[in-house]
């Protein structure tokens, strides 16, 4: 059975409820538990605790269970402080290694520390906890802070989404299952909404960097400002609709969005990985012979087998039928909410097909970065 690890929101709730309770008791804690939302209790030890007369600060370690990532083992701190001006208060701010946010569309406003609100709701409901077993009334301050967190946070999304200085204090549940998928869907969907929020009309998705050359060269774009949606096609799309999007394009290799031609949403090789048969279904229907068509079937990559199509001068045609059926099956899954066009080129033969409109919306996109600039 798959071992569910804690969020760092509920390592900073922990700690600071730990760190609360020293304050006002004047006793060690040395062990502390909270309930966190999934309803899955968090019993964990506390380390290297420091007291002074009006602040306590205490750490907690994360562990991220059988989904491990760069923050797990990490100590994540809190430290309490009376704050005796503030009737009943609990105030909660980002020290050091915690990020601040500099891009609309994230959980908190520009300018505010990367501490999302199920974290800060989780911190503030244990201390308040804290403050009405010792019946106190004035306020409390709660800093978070990650040591290591400026230096973490380079190993993430969080240059890229807009968050500097260090990592963020997450969570909606509490725990961390292992569900990487459900982790890179989360942040193709912050990603959009960033998008959507600095006005963008035409939302650009790419599965990766690969073909950043040429989308420069031929498009003048800097394929790094997409959305990288990875595998995700037919989930980006969606997104992007319930965002409000009415306008998509996605560019990219034909090893990759070759296989949007059979309706495969999904283009990761264990869900599936029919390139050669979709190549060699459009040769076919190019007017490839046989023999082109066992050449295709027999290639170990798609730069391999499109030379065979291109020897016989079909490349053109070849790759018309095939974004006709990437087209047909892109605005299937985009439905009535938005528009979706695509790119599909390859690094060792350029530019390979185009839906009817994707010209059109690079056009927009490339005019838009130039009003912004």
């Amino acid at each position: 059975m798959a071992e569910y690890g804690f969020t760092t929101g509920s390592c900073a709730a922990a700690a600071a409820k730990a760190a609360t309770y020293m304050l006002l008791s004047g006793r060690m804690k040395n062990t502390i538990k909270i309930d966190t939302p999934s309803g899955i209790e968090y019993d964990t030890k506390v380390e290297d605790i420091f007291v002074k007369e009006d602040m306590v600060s205490c750490a907690v370690r994360k562990h991220s269970g059988d989904d491990p990532d760069v923050t797990d083992g990490i100590l994540i701190y809190a430290s309490s402080q009376i704050i005796y001006d503030k009737n009943n208060e609990v105030i909660i701010e980002g020290g050091e290694g915690v990020g601040v946010v500099t891009r609309p569309g994230l959980d908190r406003s520009v300018g505010e520390a990367a501490i999302n609100t199920v974290p800060r709701m989780m911190i503030e409901n244990e201390v308040r906890q804290v403050m009405e077993a010792f019946d106190i009334t004035y306020g409390i301050k709660i800093v978070v802070s990650v040591p290591k967190g400026e230096e973490i946070a380079l190993k993430t999304f969080n240059p890229r989404l807009g968050i500097v200085g260090g990592i963020s204090i997450i969570g909606t549940s509490g725990i961390v299952e292992p569900m990487s998928t459900k982790a890179l869907i989360d942040t193709i969907r912050v990603e959009l909404r960033q998008q959507k929020e600095e006005k963008e009309e035409i939302a650009v998705v790419s599965p990766g960097n690969y073909g950043l050359e040429f989308m420069q060269n031929h498009y003048g774009y800097d394929l790094n400002k997409a959305v990288k949606c990875s595998n995700f096609i037919g989930e980006t799309i969606d997104i992007a609709g319930e965002l409000g999007f009415e306008k998509m394009i996605i560019t990219g290799h034909m090893g990759k969005l070759l296989k949007l031609s059979g309706g495969i949403m999904n283009t990761h090789s264990k869900e599936a990985d029919c390139r050669m048969e979709l190549l060699a279904v459009a040769a076919y229907k190019s007017g490839a012979d046989k023999n082109v068509i066992d050449a295709i079937l027999g290639s170990v990559s798609t730069d391999e087998a499109y030379e065979y199509i291109d020897k016989e001068g079909l490349g053109e045609k070849c790759f018309s039928y095939i974004m006709d059926r990437v087209y047909f099956y892109i605005n299937k899954r985009a439905g009535d909410r938005l528009k979706v066009e695509c790119i599909i080129y390859s690094n060792k033969w350029g530019l390979l097909g185009k839906t009817p409109g994707a010209d059109e919306y690079m056009k927009e996109i490339i005019k838009r970065e130039g009003t912004l600039s």
